[in-house]
């Protein structure tokens, strides 16, 4: 009889144990989803933000997130952490995922586009878009551009300290050096640095040759995304104008955004984009374009074209990025005529840790622009996008596979660089 009931109590030790060890197990494994989580957030949130002045500071897209201050302790991030600089966003008020710096602003207002424009840019120096031999009077083939170290996509700014604007520029003064060597100042990725190049006479054109091919101005065509009535400065495109043999950033001298009239329109389907087709208003410009950059071409309306589109536009404030979430929005594009339409569309993605051009995956739902174009097509670039009644940003890019989806811009990042 003792030795049964000894058998029993161990029996039931032993199954305490057993449940003990599992429900360690288990809390172990809780915690450590909770952790790998919390790494999962840390990674797609930004360092720094800005926020509204007088509302509270919160992800969109995150609400499980939650704000720390050293004033208050641990408080819903729909709540307010008004009045800090410094915020520890933590999963469910428990687990810290980042130090996040917050800004205080006033959001601007700005006029929706959604029109199209044409743009003409002059290159600030030539761009280099390929390199050739040269034949020389004995019959050997060399490339001076290639021995002096030229690349592709480098940018000539001088040529015997003089500045160049134009592709006849630089042939003149590489025709008027008698074999002498031309002294250039070229840009790559950012650095200036001197290159002596040594012109070969040719042997079938009769003149001194560099063996390169340059670019002085390009032009196309894009959708304005927003504008200040205020100054009349604008934003466009929501990425860079690029030299479409090089791929680099084109470097602007001067430039005009004249008026367009899309005539036509060409289907996307899956393996081929899109695009928008149009003429140039002869003789007639609505304003300067002076700066190209990572996040959209900028510029400013002459007062005429600033009144004739502050006269029919929608106003909007500016949403930042962490007030855009996944979920219904809206479109402003043109693919017949002048006039702007609006068309439903859906944020499938928001990347708030990116700073480039591509911060969110948009997929247009509207029938008719699915019909009518497949959805994103080339020249769309710039579409403002509206959710909530904000401005939210800007299509960028189309998905090749999937015209009907394509990446959009933060209007924040835009933003940055209007003056």
């Amino acid at each position: 009889m003792f030795l049964r009931e000894h058998e029993r109590i161990k029996n039931k030790m032993m199954l305490k144990r057993k449940i003990i060890r599992s429900a360690a197990a288990l809390l172990s494994a809780a915690m450590l989803g909770l952790f790998g989580t919390a790494g999962y957030y840390s990674l797609r949130l930004p360092s720094a933000v800005t926020a509204e002045t007088g509302k509270a500071f919160k992800i969109a897209e995150y609400p499980e997130l939650r704000c720390m201050t050293a004033f208050d302790g641990a408080v819903p991030a729909a709540g307010s952490c008004s009045g800090t600089e410094q915020v520890t966003l933590s999963l469910f008020g428990v687990i810290p995922v980042k130090n996040v710096e917050v800004r205080r602003a006033e959001a601007p207002v700005y006029a929706v586009g959604g029109r199209p424009f044409g743009i003409k840019l002059l290159m600030e120096g030539v761009m280099v878009t390929g390199l050739g031999d040269v034949e020389d009077e004995n019959g050997d083939m060399s490339c001076p551009a290639e021995k002096a170290g030229i690349r592709t996509g480098d940018v000539i700014r001088l040529a015997d300290g003089e500045v160049l604007t134009s592709n006849d520029a630089l042939q003149a003064a590489i025709a008027a050096s008698g074999g002498k060597a031309v002294e250039l100042s070229v840009e790559r990725d950012g650095d200036i640095f001197p290159v002596s190049l040594q012109p070969v006479f040719s042997r079938r054109s009769g003149s001194w040759k560099g063996g390169m091919w340059v670019r002085d101005s390009i032009a196309g065509i894009g959708t304005m995304s927003f504008f200040d009535k205020e100054s009349g400065c604008f934003a466009g495109l929501g990425h860079p104008v690029c030299d479409s043999d090089t791929g680099g950033i084109v470097p602007v001298h001067s430039g005009e955004a004249v008026p367009v009239e899309i005539t036509d329109v060409r289907r996307g389907a899956e393996g081929i984009p899109g695009e928008l087709r149009g003429s140039f208003a002869a003789g007639e410009s609505f304003g300067v374009l002076d700066s190209n950059r990572n996040s959209g071409i900028y510029g400013k309306l002459t007062p005429e074209a600033l009144a004739e589109l502050s006269a029919d536009c929608e106003e909007f404030t500016m949403a930042y990025s962490q007030d855009i979430k996944e979920g219904p929005a809206e479109i402003y594009a043109t693919i017949s005529g002048e006039k702007p339409e609006k068309y439903t569309a859906e944020i499938e993605r928001v990347d708030y840790g990116s700073s480039g051009s591509k911060n969110m995956v948009i997929r247009i739902t509207d029938k008719r622009l699915l019909e009518a174009a497949g959805g994103i097509v080339q020249g769309m670039s710039g579409s403002p996008v509206i959710q909530d009644g904000r401005l939210a940003g800007a299509v960028t890019h189309v998905f090749v596979s999937d015209p009907s989806r394509g990446y959009g811009i933060f209007a924040e990042n835009m933003a940055e660089y209007l003056q």
